[in-house]
């Protein structure tokens, strides 16, 4: 298990009332609970939102190495 910092954009920052936080997570399941724990506000946005682990998209339950940054991004709307 690692900290590692979330950034969350659009509609999650709104969600979770916040841009950027830390958690301790081994892989992205672990820290979608911990957001879900503290922001339960997330769960539709989590529902269809895509993940980056240090810049590169993952999904199911990634592995998250030391100091990871993980930005979380909803569906975007528009042109």
């Amino acid at each position: 298990m690692h900290e590692v910092t979330v950034r969350y954009w659009a509609a999650a920052q709104a969600a979770a009332g916040t841009h950027e936080e830390r958690f301790v997570a081994g892989d992205l399941g672990q820290l979608r609970t911990a957001a879900l724990e503290a922001h339960p506000g997330l769960a539709p946005v989590l529902k269809v939102a895509s993940f980056l682990l240090n810049g590169q998209r993952v999904d199911g339950s990634a592995a998250l190495p030391a100091d990871a940054t993980v930005e979380v991004l909803p569906p975007f709307a528009g042109g």
